[in-house]
Protein backbone atom coordinates (compact mmCIF):
# COMPACT_ATOMS: atom_id res chain seq x y z
CA UNK A 1 0.00 0.00 0.00
CA UNK A 2 1.43 3.48 -0.94
CA UNK A 3 0.86 6.48 1.31
CA UNK A 4 0.48 9.93 0.50
CA UNK A 5 -0.18 13.32 2.49
CA UNK A 6 -2.94 16.24 2.20
CA UNK A 7 -0.80 19.86 1.54
CA UNK A 8 -1.35 22.89 3.19
CA UNK A 9 -3.97 23.65 -0.23
CA UNK A 10 -6.16 20.52 0.60
CA UNK A 11 -4.26 18.88 -2.63
CA UNK A 12 -3.35 14.91 -2.36
CA UNK A 13 -0.81 13.60 -4.88
CA UNK A 14 -1.64 10.30 -6.14
CA UNK A 15 1.44 7.63 -6.97
CA UNK A 16 2.76 8.37 -10.13
CA UNK A 17 2.58 4.19 -10.77
CA UNK A 18 -0.99 4.30 -10.07
CA UNK A 19 -1.80 7.28 -12.54
CA UNK A 20 0.00 4.93 -14.89
CA UNK A 21 -1.66 1.88 -14.10
CA UNK A 22 -5.09 3.29 -14.56
CA UNK A 23 -4.37 6.25 -17.45
CA UNK A 24 -5.18 9.34 -15.51
CA UNK A 25 -3.57 12.21 -16.65
CA UNK A 26 -3.57 16.45 -15.64
CA UNK A 27 -7.15 17.33 -15.95
CA UNK A 28 -9.05 13.86 -15.02
CA UNK A 29 -12.44 14.15 -12.82
CA UNK A 30 -12.96 12.44 -10.27
CA UNK A 31 -16.29 11.34 -8.41
CA UNK A 32 -15.52 11.66 -4.51
CA UNK A 33 -17.69 9.51 -2.22
CA UNK A 34 -17.50 10.21 1.94
CA UNK A 35 -17.63 6.96 3.41
CA UNK A 36 -17.91 6.62 7.29
CA UNK A 37 -14.36 5.93 8.18
CA UNK A 38 -12.53 6.63 4.30
CA UNK A 39 -13.35 8.16 0.92
CA UNK A 40 -13.37 7.13 -2.31
CA UNK A 41 -12.36 8.11 -5.40
CA UNK A 42 -13.49 7.31 -8.98
CA UNK A 43 -12.92 9.05 -12.64
CA UNK A 44 -16.03 10.21 -13.72
CA UNK A 45 -17.56 8.50 -16.50
CA UNK A 46 -18.10 11.12 -19.73
CA UNK A 47 -21.22 11.24 -20.89
CA UNK A 48 -22.21 9.41 -23.66
CA UNK A 49 -22.77 11.46 -26.88
CA UNK A 50 -26.31 11.14 -28.54
CA UNK A 51 -27.03 10.29 -32.19
CA UNK A 52 -30.63 11.25 -33.17
CA UNK A 53 -30.87 7.58 -34.16
CA UNK A 54 -30.53 6.75 -30.79
CA UNK A 55 -33.53 8.81 -29.75
CA UNK A 56 -35.52 8.68 -33.17
CA UNK A 57 -37.29 6.10 -31.71
CA UNK A 58 -38.83 8.10 -28.39
CA UNK A 59 -41.26 10.12 -30.90
CA UNK A 60 -43.61 7.11 -31.30
CA UNK A 61 -45.11 8.09 -34.65
CA UNK A 62 -45.07 4.47 -36.97
CA UNK A 63 -47.03 5.60 -39.93
CA UNK A 64 -45.36 7.19 -43.43
CA UNK A 65 -42.70 9.92 -43.31
CA UNK A 66 -44.67 13.30 -43.42
CA UNK A 67 -43.28 15.96 -45.62
CA UNK A 68 -42.45 19.62 -44.75
CA UNK A 69 -45.38 21.32 -46.10
CA UNK A 70 -47.79 18.58 -44.29
CA UNK A 71 -45.29 19.08 -40.98
CA UNK A 72 -46.45 22.89 -41.64
CA UNK A 73 -50.18 22.38 -41.97
CA UNK A 74 -50.10 20.37 -39.03
CA UNK A 75 -48.55 22.68 -36.83
CA UNK A 76 -50.34 25.88 -38.50
CA UNK A 77 -53.67 23.51 -36.90
CA UNK A 78 -52.26 23.58 -33.96
CA UNK A 79 -51.75 19.76 -34.43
Amino acid sequence: METTRLSSKGQVILPKAIRDNYHWSAGTEFEIEDCPDSIVLRPKKPVPTTQLSDVVGCAGYRGPSKSLDELDEAIAQGK
